[in-house]
């Protein structure tokens, strides 16, 4: 067969509400030179039996079926080796993406043929009952990035706009993917991060990317759902590692390290006031000299006195108080202001995410 110019991987599990909707996404795209590769990840619900449909009545969709779940990033990772198309794309099989998004990817790749093309994504927040209770559109301005040290300038302000570590607002060139012989991290273990590692790791080298200015993608974040209300002992170590390999890729690149620093620095506060005010969760177990001595363990982080005493907050006015009371490096202070958080995310969780997103 002719190699067709995207393959789009979905992994589904679990997914027999939203599969439906995700794959007539697919088939709705304008530009038709497709392959869509689901990796069925042992459902016990009806996913499988709605994959196959898909699959019986168009050529393009193939079933891949795994008879034992694995998870995300092995689905994902099985998806690559599968793949045949030019270019790459993941998306989820309960999010949604607009008619029009492989057109526009494929526009911009015939005026350059760049390793990575980045778009926009709509984050669209769901009440526990399944109702949508705003929007939150996030994108880039517009890009064609044809040497390293031009894009190398972009990511960190991707990052800031929470666009570099997702997986489902880039496609990527397979073949250089493939050449990397890169693989997604067990999601099991590195919860959070497996998708910033992996973005790291393809764009350490590459030397043209293209941004569009566009958010085809829609993201849903659902109140039941959503993995950021999922109780995750190692999170303040998982979020470490994410800075810490945004920081030596900085190196790694040589770019400008104090601006590097202001950035990361309010990148990682966030990380901190998050981890603080998930240590008053029940399910967190933790007695007062247990949160004064975690908050106490990170003033004294090397990683923190590097970055965060040079962070600068420049949207959130949250952050901002937050860096602040930071570095005071008072911990009392810095326990109280996350507790009054922990308060807001139980009480009032869809002002807590408007508030957490800038809004």
């Amino acid at each position: 067969m002719d190699r067709p110019f995207f393959t789009v991987v979905m992994p589904a599990y679990q997914a027999e509400k939203y599969l439906e909707n995700a794959v007539k996404g697919i088939l709705a795209q304008s530009f038709p030179d497709w392959e869509l590769l689901i990796i069925e990840d042992g459902s016990k619900d009806k996913t499988l039996e709605i994959a196959e449909k898909y699959q019986s009545t168009d050529e393009r969709i193939k079933v891949i079926h795994r008879e034992k779940n694995a998870g995300v990033s092995e689905a994902r990772n099985l998806g690559i080796e599968k793949a045949r198309g030019e270019y790459l794309w993941f998306t989820d099989a309960d999010d949604k993406a607009e008619q029009d998004l492989l057109e526009k990817v494929h526009d911009s790749l015939q005026k350059n043929r760049a390793q990575l093309v980045v778009f926009g994504l709509v984050e669209e927040y769901y009440s526990r009952d399944g109702q949508l209770e705003y929007q939150n559109i996030r994108k880039a301005r517009a890009g064609v990035l044809q040497d390293k040290e031009a894009l190398r300038k972009e990511v960190l302000g991707l990052e800031q706009r929470t666009l570099y570590g997702y997986p489902w607002n880039k496609v990527y060139d397979l073949d250089y993917l493939k050449s990397l012989g890169l693989k997604f991290e067990d999601y099991r273990k590195n919860k959070f991060i497996e998708d910033i590692l992996f973005n790291i790791a393809f764009c350490m080298d590459i030397d043209s990317m293209n941004i569009l200015d566009i958010a085809p993608y829609h993201y849903g974040k659902r109140g039941n759902e959503s993995l950021t209300n999922e109780f995750v002992p190692e999170y303040y170590q998982l979020h470490r590692r994410r800075i810490q390999a945004l920081w030596e890729q900085q190196k790694y690149w040589q770019m400008d390290l104090d601006q590097a620093r202001n950035i990361l620095g309010s990148l990682y506060a966030r990380y901190i006031l998050s981890a603080l005010e998930r240590n008053y969760d029940k399910r967190a177990k933790m007695t007062v000299k247990e949160r004064r001595d975690f908050c106490r363990n990170i003033f004294k982080d090397e990683l923190f006195r590097e970055l965060v005493m040079k962070g600068k907050a420049s949207e959130s006015r949250m952050l901002k108080i937050a860096l602040r009371l930071m570095k005071s490096r008072n911990i009392t202070l810095n326990l109280l202001f996350a507790y009054g958080i922990h308060i807001a995310r139980q009480k009032l969780p869809v002002l807590y995410s408007k508030i957490k997103s800038g809004r």
